[in-house]
């Protein structure tokens, strides 16, 4: 199972996600915003983040690269604006990886089902790299 590079922009991803399409010639990205994902009615999606890139992905020379914006209010800093995204469809090893690694880290959201997976869950480990672990490709998001 390979471990993905997801990167992380302010609010420019959809400009450089286009950029680097068209730099590594790979199909257009399928880009969806936080504003076409299922709404819950207890969090109200704010305004500013409506059209920000919730999740898009490429192929550049062989291999996948995820992107997305920071939701507005989430910390920010170039240069760490990146995470590790383990992949895979085996709930149970999922699971085992994230027990481990949140020992001493931050969890930031449980492994739980979401819209897009079975078991969707991200922490940052006890020495600051941000992980996030997904059931699945996620490719019936939309």
């Amino acid at each position: 199972m390979p471990v993905h590079a997801y990167l992380t922009f302010n609010g420019n991803c959809r400009e450089a996600v286009q950029f680097y399409a068209q730099v590594f010639q790979t199909e257009a990205p399928q880009i969806m915003t936080y504003g076409e994902a299922p709404q819950d009615p207890n969090y109200p999606l704010p305004e500013e983040a409506k059209n920000l890139v919730m999740h898009t992905r490429l192929l550049i020379s062989g291999s996948p690269v995820m992107f997305s914006d920071a939701f507005p209010g989430m910390p920010y800093s170039a240069g760490t604006n990146f995470s590790l995204a383990v992949i895979s469809d085996n709930h149970d090893e999922l699971k085992g990886y994230f027990d481990k690694l949140k020992e001493g880290g931050t969890v930031r959201m449980e492994l739980q089902e979401t819209f897009w997976s079975k078991a969707y869950g991200s922490l940052v480990d006890k020495f600051g790299i941000e992980w996030q672990f997904n059931c699945g490709d996620g490719q019936n998001a939309k």
